[in-house]
């Protein structure tokens, strides 16, 4: 699968409501999954365990490796766009309006049920945001160019990465819980069943191929095809 690129400029309508959009359900979702209270995400897993090392706090911790997941970019020929910038500034916001609105003190069933929406909303909410091909977030953007870089499914890509990501954080003492299993091996798939919906087309797609207003394959975040 190709990801065909579109400039902000040329389709805003369109495309900076989907980024923003898709940010917003992207932390609405986490806020789902923390009331559940069934386990974090595997990156939140990393920054609690770091945490445990450091006198760091965990906001701090969240944006250092972000920065550092920025870093692994380089050599996959990926740069910050808006998109980029758009994640950071929107995730937080829309995360903490979350956990204002949902109630405390919740019985196992309703947590169930919310880490299940969770999980869900959050694979729909990354195929929103990165379809509207504006950039991706941090870890979005090193998905993406792993896929490209090693020919390998979105699916199989991002399960990898949340399974290396969890290891890591629970040798370092981070909490892990069912819902952190459950995310770790089920957001690629629903990311991969959702991105067509949302822009992600195949370059083979004759209705969907690359036009000249398409940014050729060399793009700043996006060297190569995905499969």
């Amino acid at each position: 699968m190709s990801l065909s690129y579109v400039t902000l400029r040329e389709r805003p309508a369109r495309r900076l409501p989907q980024l923003l959009v898709g940010l917003f359900l992207y932390g609405a979702s986490l806020a789902l999954m923390v009331r559940a209270g069934l386990g974090l995400s595997p990156w939140n897993v990393l920054n609690e365990g770091l945490a445990r090392h450091t006198s760091l706090s965990f906001g701090t911790l969240t944006t250092l490796v972000g920065a550092a997941v920025l870093l692994l970019w380089i050599p996959l020929r990926q740069r910050p766009t808006l998109g980029t910038l758009a994640n950071i500034l929107v995730v937080g916001w829309s995360s903490d309006l979350g956990l204002w609105l949902l109630p405390t003190g919740l019985s196992w069933p309703v947590r169930a049920t919310l880490l299940g929406a969770g999980v869900l909303l959050n694979g729909l909410s990354i195929a929103v945001y990165v379809g509207a091909r504006c950039g991706p977030g941090p870890r979005d953007g090193l998905m993406t160019g792993l896929t490209a870089a090693t020919g390998r499914s979105l699916r199989a890509v991002r399960t990898a990465i949340e399974l290396a990501v969890l290891a890591v954080g629970w040798l370092l003492g981070g909490g892990v819980g069912v819902g952190t299993v459950l995310y770790a091996l089920t957001v690629g798939s629903v990311t991969q069943l959702c991105l067509p919906w949302f822009g992600y087309r195949s370059a083979s797609d004759p209705q969907t191929a690359p036009t000249r207003r398409t940014r050729p394959p060399s793009s700043a975040w996006g060297p190569g095809p995905v499969r």
